[in-house]
């Protein structure tokens, strides 16, 4: 019984990944991102520290992106009128998804951008 519910919990999972993916833009961004960090990766044969840097900062915006996202229904549904509280916290919570987005964008640029100058320079 106990493997059924660990299989399910694993469904659910998945289902609110591939719901948030579908469903919200910013998902689609972040994850086209990631694709594209990826694939970067490869072509420029980045180290160890880096793929395990990219993939950290992959988790964490990803991961709040769908936790932003799972609060804003939340509030929505306890607040579907406009109330000031409810969207002073759904500022504060696409605001940490934007210091996290910006901060990947800037390890990324310190990661990729010595590797593209390169290229162009030699």
């Amino acid at each position: 019984m106990k493997n059924k519910k660990l299989i399910n919990s694993f469904k659910f999972a998945f289902k609110g990944i591939g719901s948030s993916i579908k469903s919200e833009r910013n998902m689609k961004i972040h994850t086209t991102m990631m694709l594209l960090v990826i694939i970067s990766g490869i072509f420029f044969n980045i180290a160890m520290w880096e793929w395990i840097t990219c993939f950290i900062l992959f988790g964490l915006v990803i991961s709040l992106e769908m936790v932003n996202t799972a609060l804003e229904i939340v509030v929505d549904m306890v607040s579907p009128e406009y109330n000031i509280r409810a969207g002073r916290a759904k500022d504060i919570a696409a605001g940490a998804v934007l210091v996290n987005a910006i901060v990947a964008f800037i390890v990324g640029l310190l990661i990729f951008l010595p590797k593209v100058l390169d290229l162009f320079i030699k």
